[in-house]
């Protein structure tokens, strides 16, 4: 057995690991990375870049079959699905390629390649011939694909973002079991490349979107696109000649069935945590195993043990896990050499959806009875000018503040919400009112108007 001792043992090494790690050795930690693999990062290999490639591609068909707004006449649109693919993996591997030379170029006593479990609070048995010894540990294992009951027996029927960039050629139809944004989001690019797609998800609305308004609005714009099933339940899934065969009971308890060449799981991606031995750690562990912790220091309760990222579920997003990334290995580091751990403020939240339209989710969530405490911006891209000239001009945005004015946060739905999104976090982050934020420059003709007419209503209010 190879005996190895360090201060700070990081379990994982996709976006959090990898901060967690950089972090603690700034900070003067002697820091061992354990990586299981496949390593590359859930964004790069699974996540955000490859599926921003399938829907770069969908917009490109989409836009040729949108030209003739224009007055331009694009006389026939041919998806070749296994090049659209082919590009897909060859970029998609180059992202990947970057992360792991980042990791390559660690020194070899940095970083251990094979499974870790604890053996106790203060060692971790890494495959079954290394025991390493820390002085405090984080684990940043990130999370998989979650297939629910009724989809478990179908085998290479049934994908997942784990699998769908691997096939080789587009299905010539697909059903998603999972209308937020990682569903909705491949949903459209695949529907735009010509693939015949069933949406399926158990509540009734799409992208992760909550204000009333706004959920009708991205309904009727994605309903127009594929055929959406909201409010039903997958009771029954097949396999069935080269395809599947699948039994869904509908909001009013109907029972219908429908037959596609494949199903795409996005219902969900629970945390990697099953194996890790946290109870022999002496973790306190709550439902479904996750370790009961502090969500501003990252450590758990029982042990000098601190989890990141996805593993913990707080906010499953890349720029968060980068984060709390650095914030555990900092942690981690200060934790082995005795020093106060940093608590830092959580940053605003802000989700995006990259759909045509955009969505985004800003700060406070929506909240139906909230009307008394705030006041509410609206705004709709229907007539919007830079909107129109774009040919762009569907959704809105719905803009929320107390009635002082001060900013708390908003939905939005529309083009350019990448951007707009991000003017409001920021905002928000600083605690700017409407008035503030509307007194700063916004270039004619631009989206950005857009968010200035939300503001100026919200103002309108305020100095009533």
């Amino acid at each position: 057995m190879r005996e190895i001792a360090c201060d700070v043992a990081v379990i994982g090494a996709g976006t959090a690991g990898i901060a967690a790690h950089a972090a603690a050795r700034r900070a003067g930690a002697r820091a061992v990375l354990v990586e299981a693999g496949p390593g590359g990062t859930t964004c790069a290999r699974v996540g955000c870049m490859p599926s921003k490639l399938l829907i770069a591609a969908g917009a490109a068909a989409q836009g040729a079959r949108e030209a003739g707004l224009f007055g331009l006449d694009v006389p026939e649109i041919r998806v070749d699905g296994r090049a659209v693919l082919h590009r897909l993996r060859s970029e998609r591997d180059r992202f990947v390629a970057l992360v792991r030379d980042g990791l390559d170029d660690l020194p070899e006593d940095a970083r251990l390649s094979g499974r870790a479990r604890f053996e106790d609070a203060g060692t971790l048995r890494v495959n079954e011939d290394t025991r390493l010894g820390f002085r405090a540990a984080i684990v940043a294992t990130g999370s998989s694909p979650a297939i629910p009951e009724p989809l478990r027996d179908l085998g290479d029927r049934v994908l997942t973002t784990d699998t769908l960039f691997e096939i080789e050629d587009l299905p010539r139809s697909l059903a998603v079991l999972g209308g937020g944004p990682v569903g909705i989001e491949i949903a459209q690019a695949m529907a735009r490349l010509g693939v015949e797609i069933d949406v399926f998800d158990a509540g009734t609305a799409l992208a992760g979107l909550s204000h009333p308004d706004l959920v009708e609005a991205a309904n009727a714009v994605f309903g127009a696109g594929m055929s959406l099933h909201l409010g039903t339940e997958i009771v029954e899934a097949a396999r069935e000649g080269e395809g599947v065969r699948v039994a869904w009971k509908a909001k009013d308890g109907e029972r219908h069935e429908g037959r596609f060449d494949r199903i795409l799981a996005a219902a969900g991606r629970p945390s990697n945590l099953s194996g890790l031995g946290l109870d022999a750690a002496g973790l306190s562990l709550g439902e479904k195993g996750m370790p009961r912790f502090d969500p501003r220091t990252l450590l758990c309760e029982g042990a000098p043990v601190l989890i990141a990222g996805d593993a913990n579920g707080i906010r499953p997003i890349l720029h968060e896990a980068a984060r709390q990334g650095r914030i555990a290995g900092e942690n981690a580091a200060a934790l082995a050499a005795g020093r106060p751990l940093a608590a830092p403020e959580p940053w605003v939240n802000l989700a995006m959806v990259f759909t045509h339209p955009q969505a985004a989710l800003v700060g406070a969530p929506y909240e139906a009875d909230a009307a008394g405490a705030r006041i509410t911006g609206a705004m709709s891209f229907c007539d919007q000018g830079r909107a129109r000239i774009e040919g762009k001009n569907s959704g809105g945005l719905r803009i929320w503040a107390d009635r002082g004015g001060r900013l708390l946060g908003g939905e939005m739905l529309g083009p350019g919400v990448e951007h707009l999104s991000q003017y409001l976090a920021l905002a928000v982050q600083q605690g700017l009112s409407a008035a503030e934020l509307r007194d700063r420059p916004f270039y004619h003709p631009t989206l950005e108007e857009g968010l200035e007419t939300a503001l100026a209503e919200i103002a309108r209010a305020v100095a009533r």
